[in-house]
């Protein structure tokens, strides 16, 4: 399960943090001009990286470098850019995964039980996540 995962990690490198965790698990992290594209990750000789969008704002960054992250962790050998360009494998379950780590990443369970009086909208905005991703978290 993806919360999982990402609560191990968390609690082994004491962060939820998305670039303290790319540093921590050697993950290169490079900014760049990309155009309408957010972000993406590769792997190449089993190097990891990345590639975030350097147009963004701190916000999307953010959470384009925990969506990305979610791919080098839970999808390492998977490059997503080259399956949508070169073969028809449906690549939905797997942004979705993406997008459910960077979520669980970004507004652990601490966050709603400390600001309870809060919505999850509210939370998640605050934390850069996406009003239509919010509805991901799992309580």
């Amino acid at each position: 399960m993806i919360k999982n995962i990402v609560v191990e990690l968390v609690k082994k490198y004491k962060t939820n943090c998305p670039f303290a965790l790319a540093k921590e698990l050697n993950i290169n992290i490079t900014y760049e001009p990309l155009g309408q594209t957010m972000g993406y990750y590769t792997k190449d000789f089993r190097i990891k990286f990345i590639h975030i969008n350097q147009h963004l704002i701190k916000k999307e960054r953010i959470f384009t470098c925990a969506h990305e992250l979610g791919h080098a962790v839970v999808h390492t050998n998977v490059n997503t850019p080259f399956l949508k360009r070169h073969t028809l494998f449906s690549v939905a379950k797997i942004e979705r995964e993406a997008n459910t780590f960077a979520v669980e990443l970004l507004l652990p369970d601490s966050t709603l039980q400390e600001y309870q009086e809060a919505s999850l909208y509210t939370l998640a905005d605050i934390a850069g996540i996406p009003k239509k991703l919010a509805e991901l978290k799992k309580f």
